[in-house]
């Protein structure tokens, strides 16, 4: 039996700016930290003559092309994986749809899983780009690399997506006291609502594409925020960071009318009310977690749970994607 997994994540800056119609044309930047909720990918060989895949539903199948999850079908693919005798199953920690990337956990997950099958080892940057083939090239889903490359590499890192296509990934440089603050700090809240970001991220793409100067002002402004967030996070000024993260939100509010919600707004406000110094929306928008920065984190705990929003509890990852058991 194989068993990998791959974290979760949240991102600290300049998030949107890792999709190709923007960064191809201006070039992309953007913070992420991997957390030590997974996505798990469980696969072991069978005494029957199929591929048995569970996921949300269940398929049963003796041809690869009749696989209607779209993801396993072409991964199996691209790594040439013969399907007989095997059975592949996924779970997750947290549900899809809640705005930390577990798209490009799954991929990663299920490559990993796949590659140790057939006794080939991949490093991260190779499984993220083969990931990005998949969802991005293959797929052709509407979504960036953030997701795939943060969770091949883990912990809290600095993505620069070049106009060429290629990621140049660089650790954050934190202190131990800055890292252990940021860890204990940033608390996360769902909001109740799962939600594809698909059609957001379309919006956003196809403005990009066609030029839409106010998208890309936009975008630019959003890269700015995720260099002006290395910086402050570098030297250790996480007040300075959190205000950052509201600017972050007031901007990315104005990038699509599906972005948030009156619900979303009433708890934004509650929390800067309550102790929040700075948050946002995690994701491309409409649902999923709010995320905070508070040093009264009582004070807003109590008043998120007065709210119904329950809290999940963090730390970063740094180890990425892995085995969990060969």
């Amino acid at each position: 039996m194989i068993i990998t997994r791959s974290p979760l994540r949240i991102t600290l800056g300049g998030g949107g700016t890792d999709l190709p119609s923007y960064y191809e044309e201006y070039g992309g930047f953007l913070i992420s930290a991997a957390i030590d909720r997974h996505v798990y990918i469980i696969l072991h060989r069978t005494f029957v003559p199929q591929l048995i895949v569970k996921y949300s539903n269940m398929e049963v199948v003796t041809d690869v092309n009749k696989l209607n999850h779209p993801i396993f079908r072409e991964a199996l693919k691209l790594t040439e994986t013969p399907i007989e005798h095997l059975e592949i199953a996924s779970m997750a920690d947290i549900h899809a749809g809640t705005g930390l990337g577990s798209s490009g956990s799954f991929t990663t997950a299920l490559l990993k899983a796949l590659h140790l099958l057939k006794n080939r080892g991949i490093g991260p940057n190779a499984l993220a780009d083969e990931a990005c083939k998949i969802e991005l090239d293959i797929l052709e889903e509407p979504i960036g690399k953030q997701d795939q490359n943060i969770a091949a590499h883990g912990g809290i890192t600095c993505f620069t997506f070049h106009m060429s296509g290629r990621v140049e990934i660089e650790p954050l440089d934190l202190t131990r006291k800055t890292f252990e603050d940021l860890q204990e700090n940033l608390l996360l809240f769902f909001t109740g609502c799962s939600r594809s970001a698909s059609a957001i991220l379309a919006d956003q793409n196809n403005k990009t594409k066609q030029e839409d100067m106010e998208m890309v002002e936009n975008m630019h402004r959003v890269k700015a925020l995720g260099y002006r967030s290395r910086d402050v996070l570098v030297r250790g000024d996480l007040h300075k960071f959190a205000t950052l993260l509201n600017e972050h939100w007031e901007n990315k509010r104005k990038r699509s009318k599906g972005m948030s919600a009156p619900n979303i707004d009433k708890w934004y406000k509650l929390a800067m009310d309550n102790g929040a110094l700075g948050g946002k929306l995690v994701g491309a928008g409409g649902g999923g977690f709010l995320m905070f920065y508070t040093e009264k984190k009582t004070k807003l705990r109590e008043a998120m749970r007065r709210e119904g929003l329950p809290e999940v509890e963090f730390k970063f990852d740094l180890e990425g994607t892995k085995a969990v058991m060969l």
